[in-house]
């Protein structure tokens, strides 16, 4: 069994940041990329940012400059620190990791959802 479970997310107004969490537990052998969506109102799930295991990063051209995705390897957690939010910004927030684990399997897994909301 696999889980991860997302934390950090909140209300907070335009222009304010927010640091989210998520923390992986399980029959985990290793950890390859691990990823932030985001699905907001009406919306179809899209990625935010993603970072491999190496610490290679990539994000969406919306959050470029203002996001930061980062991961300790050691204690299987995946950080994703939102500066400048704006509107637009409110979504549910779901991390995302492929993960083998000691049986062999190599799977994405998902968490539950974190809501955060950025007022006006």
């Amino acid at each position: 069994q696999v889980q991860l479970v997302e934390s950090g997310g909140g209300l907070v107004q335009a222009g304010r940041s927010l640091r989210l969490s998520c923390a992986a537990s399980g029959m985990i052998f290793s950890i390859n990329a691990m990823n932030w969506y985001r699905q907001g109102p009406g919306n179809q799930r899209e990625l935010v940012a993603g970072i491999t295991s190496g610490g290679s990063t990539n994000y969406a051209d919306s959050v470029k400059g203002r996001f930061t995705i980062s991961r300790d390897n050691a204690k299987n957690m995946a950080f994703l620190q939102m500066n400048s939010l704006k509107p637009e910004d409110t979504a549910v927030y779901y991390c995302n990791a492929v993960i083998r684990t000691f049986r062999g399997d190599t799977y994405p897994y998902w968490g539950q959802g974190t809501q955060v909301t950025v007022s006006s």
